[in-house]
């Protein structure tokens, strides 16, 4: 890989993390209750972590400009391995026999794609 592969896949796994961020925001904002509707979806986790989606999104379309599409699909597997670790550390998730299966599989996959 050369230099500016290697530097556009760092925005792109960047953007994937900020994204995965986005996602515990709206878990943790998910999980409290609101007097009404509007509340539930106009307070300030759930406006920010579509900020956050929105720059996500700003992020991977540069990086699709410097990497191949296939290389960029593999590095967006990434966000499962970045969601579970978060559900681990902040949300106190139990991790299973089938969860860690799977994340080896992704992670096995991303390596041999890399290979």
């Amino acid at each position: 890989m050369n230099k500016t592969v290697i530097l556009y896949s760092l925005i792109l796994l960047t953007s994937v993390f900020i994204s995965s961020i986005a996602q515990v925001l709206l878990k943790i904002s998910s999980e409290k209750k609101y007097d009404s509707v509007i509340k539930e979806y106009l307070n300030f986790r759930v406006v920010f972590a579509y900020g956050i989606f929105f720059g996500a999104t700003l992020l991977s379309i540069l990086a699709y400009k410097g990497i191949p599409m296939t290389l960029g699909t593999v590095l967006d597997c990434t966000s499962y391995i970045f969601v579970t670790v978060f559900g681990v550390i902040i949300f106190r998730e139990k991790i299973n026999k089938k969860k860690i299966a799977a994340l080896a599989l992704i992670i096995i996959g991303i390596i041999v794609f890399s290979i």
